[in-house]
């Protein structure tokens, strides 16, 4: 029976930075993925995760001249080398390697670029829902990798789907493009029932994902939304459902009886200030039926200012355009000429947009 020869690794050492260089046997050339300039605040923030590959540099005559160069883990190298630029490393700070010397440096080089496997986004995900649950906020992560929070909030919100789900998208059953659409809504129920009759149709589309999960609900933009206002439904209890991965106009209101509730409340308090002030026919309501209005005259109110108004108006107006016409042809205003125009403009507005006045007589009518 024939020994199997055991594997013998490569020793590790310190090596002091300015005793190594980048090889030119490095077998990339083409830029891609995570700048310099992100790695080293990755490494300056976390130290070295990886070790260089290096190998001795040989004089003419093959001795060992002290110096190592990097066949493999050049970007690594490049960003010590900006931290040692910065000042923010020791020139002479020792640096973990490996240190070979039998085969080829290209081969070193080829071999850990090639061999590594990247890793799937799925597991980012997951990984940024762990540092939050281990109390980071979604500020501090972003910062620690190089992104800004609302890409930690997309990552999130895609880590928060249905197991169903990312099951399916980590055998690659599910596009990305599927599993956003998906969190548009969080109700896990809801989106393994779409997942599952998607599957038996044809059209897989993201947006008729959407237009699933967001069936019966009520756009942000939705004349009752506007109305109401959705901080006002979602104090009440009412969940806005969110697209974070494209414009959704503000979202969907998920409980369209909660809305019209509130909607009719407001309403109700709306027309009792009204009748507060001695209408006697007042009605209200979100919508009326065809053909409500027939018969009926809009009221004309009138609010003319008095004469001490009038007068200042007048000044208003003469002080703005006089203002408009010694500065038309400046390319900059002074900062206290832009400040009192921005005054003038605001007191004429208030003068212009006076609620109106009716005659008392058409206040107390009654539709008859």
């Amino acid at each position: 029976m024939v020994a199997t020869q055991k594997i013998v690794l490569n020793p590790s050492r310190d090596i002091p930075f300015n005793k190594l260089v980048l090889s030119q046997a490095n077998v990339r050339r083409v830029k891609a993925g995570v700048s310099i300039e992100a790695l080293a605040e990755s490494i300056a923030r976390r130290s070295l995760l990886q070790s260089l590959s290096v190998r001795p540099v040989l004089d003419a005559e093959g001795n060992e001249t002290g110096m190592f160069e990097a066949p493999a883990g050049g970007r690594r190298y490049r960003a010590l080398e900006l931290l040692v630029w910065q000042k923010r490393l020791a020139k002479t700070a020792p640096i973990p390697c490996i240190v070979k010397t039998d085969g080829l440096a290209e081969e070193d080089s080829l071999a850990e670029n090639a061999d590594r496997e990247a890793l799937h986004p799925l597991d980012q995900f997951r990984a940024f829902q762990t540092l939050r649950a281990k109390g980071q906020g979604e500020e501090e992560i972003a910062a620690a990798f190089g992104v800004t929070a609302a890409v930690v909030r997309q990552r999130l919100k895609l880590a928060a789907a249905s197991p169903v789900l990312l099951d399916a998208y980590a055998e690659g059953t599910m596009t990305l493009d599927q599993l956003m659409a998906f969190c548009v809504s969080d109700d896990h129920a809801r989106q393994e029932q779409v997942w599952a009759t998607i599957q038996r149709g044809w059209n897989k589309e993201p947006n008729i994902i959407r237009r699933m999960l967001t069936e019966g609900a009520v756009l942000a933009t939705d004349r009752r939304a506007c109305f109401l206002g959705t901080e006002a439904y979602e104090a009440a209890g009412g969940i806005v459902m969110r697209d974070l991965f494209q414009e959704d106009e503000g979202g969907w209101l998920q409980d369209p009886s909660l809305l019209d509730r509130l909607v009719a409340e407001k309403l109700a308090r709306e027309a009792d200030a009204i009748r507060a002030e001695g209408w006697q026919w007042v009605e209200a309501a979100p919508d009326f039926p065809y053909g409500h209005r027939q018969g009926l005259r809009p009221l004309q109110g009138t609010n003319p200012l008095t004469e001490a108004e009038q007068a200042a108006f007048d000044a208003l107006k003469g002080e703005n355009d006089a203002l408009e016409e010694q500065y038309g042809e400046a390319a900059e205003l002074p900062e206290a000429v832009e400040a009192r125009l921005t005054e003038i403009e605001a007191a004429i507005e208030a003068f212009q947009n006076r609620p109106p006045k009716f005659d008392p007589a058409d206040i107390v009518q009654i539709r008859t």
